[in-house]
């Protein structure tokens, strides 16, 4: 599958502490058997300039994106954004590029959804390898929500894999 009909894509760069929330919620989601038009990735750190590489507005129909979002919550907090949510210039990657802005303009053509989780701690420019309880604690709700979002149901136990239409 070149392009696939859901694309799910953790940022961050787990070298600076919380910033490494997308990627450790992407491992967790590597380790389920999803359908083959669900395609899950880590992005790391440079994700903001190749997920549109990603895409194709005639076969991608819903795009997550899942980073840390510093939105005045408590430590581990998630929350869901609609690209109308952001106001310009609100989300950026960690070089200052302003992702709102292209994320507006494909947004008529792809279900775009934001998961932010409140960062405790990111640590620039020092290292800190590992993500805070707080944040930790987060990933599986936060794989939950992703597949809820994509119409999967694990149910409770984790072994039993069917599409919610």
């Amino acid at each position: 599958m070149l392009y696939p009909e859901i694309l799910v894509v953790g940022c961050g760069n787990p070298l600076f502490g919380d910033d490494g929330f997308g990627p450790a919620v992407v491992e967790e989601m590597q380790k389920l058997t999803l359908p083959d038009n669900i395609k899950v990735v880590d992005g790391g750190l440079g994700s903001p300039h190749f997920i549109f590489t990603l895409l194709d507005s005639e076969v991608t129909k819903k795009l997550i994106i899942i980073d840390i979002a510093d939105f005045g919550a408590e430590p581990g907090s998630i929350a869901k954004f609609k690209v109308e949510d952001l106001p310009a210039g609100s989300y950026r990657d960690a070089h200052s590029w302003d992702l709102t802005e292209p994320l507006q303009r494909i947004k008529d053509a792809i279900d775009i959804t934001v998961i932010g989780c409140q960062p405790k701690c990111v640590p620039t420019p020092e290292f800190l390898i590992g993500l805070t309880d707080e944040v930790n604690e987060a990933i599986p709700k936060t794989v939950q929500l992703v597949l809820d979002l994509i119409g999967v149901d694990y149910g409770t136990t984790g072994t039993t894999l069917k599409i919610v239409s």
